[in-house]
């Protein structure tokens, strides 16, 4: 196969939960134009058919389905969605979160449980899901963070502790069905985008992270997203259970 052929995903069917924002709506539109199909989840069903839109642009067909991660049953829905509209699924990508920062003596139980389950529990349900359903192989790419990897200038421990899970799960899973399935599982850590969660951060907060970034700003989406093709396609064949920052130098020794 020629090298920039193994990058493509042609007639492949990814799903994508997290699908109605941000860093959704990015890897929804670039997989799309690797050439593949895609199947979009979200609680926020109404903002689906906009992504849609990105995808038939770039010549391919989509489904959606309304998604709550932190229900097993609507997991498994999302990814039978995919093999009912296009009788296959190839490729995850488990990029439905949220988080806020709060200190942790203030974080009540109920605050920390839930920015557990949709970030870890979540996307566990769907990567059981997808281990179920698909068949001769596949990726799976958890979206964790950098700071599941190094601490943050802002207090976030359900998050910080949420993606630092991911990357356990994502090693594990690796080591469980990469031989025996075929299935590679990565993760990737993206630093700071521009997302719902980051509008959120005040100016200083901002320029924080730009001074703190050897890059010197943020990322932009399309960089991530460009990443995560490389991960599912055939370019990675041979790169299973790595955890891989995307973050402009934050991580770096």
């Amino acid at each position: 196969m020629p090298v920039l052929d193994r990058f493509r995903l042609d007639d492949r069917v990814v799903v994508v939960t997290g699908a109605s924002s941000g860093l959704g709506v990015a890897f929804a539109q670039a997989f799309a134009e690797a050439g593949a199909d895609v199947v979009l989840g979200a609680r926020r069903v109404d903002r689906l058919p906009e992504t849609g839109r990105l995808v038939e642009a770039a010549g391919r067909r989509y489904a959606y389905a309304q998604t709550d991660v932190t229900v097993p049953e609507q997991a498994t829905a999302l990814v039978q969605k995919a093999v009912d509209e296009f009788g296959r699924v190839d490729v995850l990508v488990n990029n439905a979160g949220l988080g806020w920062a709060k200190p942790a003596s203030r974080e009540t139980p109920a605050e920390f449980l839930r920015v557990l389950d949709v970030n870890l529990n979540g996307a566990y349900w769907c990567a059981q899901a997808f281990g179920r359903a698909a068949q001769g192989g596949g990726s799976i790419l958890n979206i964790s963070s950098v700071l599941g990897l190094h601490p943050g200038a802002l207090p976030q421990a359900a998050y910080a502790a949420s993606k630092a899970g991911l990357i356990g799960l994502t090693r594990d899973l690796a080591a469980q069905w990469t031989g025996r399935k075929g299935i590679r599982v990565n993760a990737l850590a993206p630093g700071y985008f521009p997302t719902e969660m980051t509008d959120e951060m005040d100016p200083q907060e901002a320029e924080l992270v730009k001074a703190t970034t050897p890059a010197g700003r943020v990322g932009d989406p399309a960089e991530l997203a460009a990443v995560a093709v490389f991960l599912a396609s055939d370019a990675a064949s041979y790169v299973t259970g790595i955890t891989l920052p995307v973050d402009g130098g934050m991580t770096m020794p």
